[in-house]
């Protein structure tokens, strides 16, 4: 379980983040949603440390993230796997070694305990036949899978998605989102999602918030996301002409 207790962030005395409380849960899929500037991927960096927060504290398993040493922070980060929206990966190495390089930096097993890992993890996510190639000759949506693969390499006990699906078509997206739920369930994961996919928050959203103009605006889940009642997030839901016309 993560926590965000009051936090608030500012720039420049400009408040982005502004009294945000949420409590993201462990073995479900924890969604932020918001439009571009509303705040959401601050949020993120906060919990992860990237920003420092201005006040307030994060809390990692009744762990204070906000008030520990650089050293403490440090080991925390080992078990956080990080899925980054454009994949980061290094088009140098191969899926094989890109996998494995968390397990280099961080892990203290023997090369073969090592191996066996990034063989697991790249089975896993159903690329076993493809760890000698390179980035660049796999499409976007194995490169996405090979980004999980080195998100669960360290074995995380938080999982951090920014954009999993962005930039792929849909029929892939939702194959990103079904794993990314798979892996939740399956190792009991605190998994934080930043997204605007509508349709993995209709799916996926067992805990869903939604960020408007840095304030925590309504919270909630996949059942009634859609009926909310909640004007602000209407309109975010149905801003475009399709899903107008599917509206209640």
């Amino acid at each position: 379980m993560i926590e965000a207790r009051s936090i608030n962030k500012s720039f420049e005395n400009k408040d982005v983040l502004k009294n945000i409380n949420i409590i993201f849960e462990r073995g479900k899929i924890n969604q932020i949603i918001g439009q571009s500037g509303s705040g959401k991927t601050v949020l993120i960096k906060c919990l992860v440390g990237l920003f420092e927060v201005t006040s307030g504290d994060v809390i990692y398993d009744n762990r204070n993230f906000t008030r520990m040493s650089m050293k403490e922070r440090k080991l925390l980060r080992q078990e956080i796997g990080m899925v980054f929206q454009g994949g980061a990966l290094f088009d140098s190495m191969t899926v094989m070694d890109n996998v494995m390089f968390p397990l280099r930096m961080f892990s203290k097993g023997t090369k073969k305990e090592m191996q066996e890992r990034a063989d697991f993890c790249l089975d896993r996510v159903g690329l076993n036949d493809a760890g000698n190639l390179l980035p660049d000759e796999i499409s976007g949506g194995m490169q996405k899978r090979v980004s999980i693969a080195r998100a669960i390499a360290l074995n995380p006990k938080y999982l951090f998605c920014d954009e999993p699906n962005s930039g792929l078509d849909p029929k892939t997206g939702v194959k990103i989102d079904d794993l990314i739920e798979e892996i939740t369930l399956e190792f009991g994961i605190t998994t934080v999602v930043n997204t605007h996919d509508m349709n993995s928050v209709i799916q996926h959203g067992d805990n869903i918030n939604f960020i408007f103009e840095g304030t925590l605006e309504w919270q909630g889940n996949k059942k009634d996301f859609l009926d909310s009642g909640n004007e602000r997030l209407n309109n975010f839901i149905y801003s475009t002409e399709l899903l107008k016309r599917v509206k209640p």
